[in-house]
């Protein structure tokens, strides 16, 4: 099994990274079932990373339809600790422009039933996701973008919905009452996934469109959106290769031991199916 420490998830439009080199297709097996796709491992601007299409390389899992345990489990698996999630997005706000990217710092949760939780099963842990995001890495995206020349906009929140429909008007004016900045369909999960298994988790949220709330604007279309996700996944490629050099090792942050007095249920209480299930995520704990 080849090892890195860096993961990258490319959302809609992100389908390969090039440039890599020294490149292996991995199937990692999971106990929650298959990930997305074959994981690339490989080295770009001098790191060993692993790179995960979110929806699979030929685009066919729907947003409530991917299998985020498997995703986040099989990053752990392969010795990720860090994982840039790139994601096509619709901004809620007049300043965030189509083909700008956001650096978001908060989720909401408008989802249906999705898991997003590696506990269960005769294991209860809780853990914090009150800042969802690891700092220290949105940082680095943060800084690399304006390296890269992008137009980037730091912080803000970033709606999840269900999907796989855009919003109804109503809706739309409803989230921008609640101050979100951008509204996509598919991060939040992953980033409570990564949090449980001590993973630090940024997005690069790709603005394609505004959503319908904007009347000056067209309505949002599919033709819209795809033309503007080629030109914003130029950009997101760029800036991940921006990034990656200043991503250090040593990690300072929270998100490294998020877990460690997260499990309330008593180890001999654990049943030792669901530790061998769970030894790559909570491991040291168990």
């Amino acid at each position: 099994m080849s090892y890195a420490k860096i993961g990258i998830i490319g959302g809609s439009g992100l389908y390969n990274i090039e440039g890599l080199t020294e490149v292996e297709k991995i199937t990692v097996d999971t106990p929650f079932g298959k990930a997305s796709d074959q994981f690339t491992v490989g080295i770009l601007e001098g790191k060993r990373v692993a790179f995960l299409p979110r929806h699979g390389s030929t685009h066919n899992i729907l947003p409530g339809e991917l299998n985020f345990r498997a995703n986040i489990f099989g990053m752990k698996k392969l010795g990720v600790e860090q994982i840039i999630a790139v994601s096509a997005v619709g901004s809620m706000k007049e300043e965030i422009k189509p083909l700008d990217m956001v650096i978001p710092d908060q989720f909401i949760d408008r989802t249906r039933g999705r898991i997003d939780t590696f506990f269960g099963n005769g294991i209860v842990g809780h853990v914090s996701v009150a800042d969802p995001v690891c700092p220290c890495l949105a940082n680095t995206l943060y800084e690399a973008a304006k390296k890269a020349g992008a137009t980037v906009h730091k912080g803000g929140t970033y709606l999840c919905m269900e999907g796989p429909q855009f919003s109804t008007r109503a809706e739309s004016r409803t989230y921008r009452q609640w101050d979100v900045s951008v509204i996509g369909m598919t991060n939040l999960q992953e980033a409570k996934l990564a949090r449980e298994a001590e993973i630090c988790y940024s997005t690069l949220a790709l603005s394609t469109d505004y959503d319908c709330w904007y009347e000056e604007e067209e309505d949002v279309t599919v033709e819209m959106v795809i033309q503007n996700l080629r030109k914003n996944v130029d950009t997101a490629k760029a800036i991940i290769k921006c990034a990656l050099p200043d991503i250090t090792e040593e990690r300072k942050c929270l998100c490294v031991n998020a877990a460690q007095y997260a499990i309330l249920t008593q180890k001999e209480s654990v049943p030792d199916a669901v530790k061998e299930k769970l030894i790559v995520i909570f491991g040291k704990y168990l």
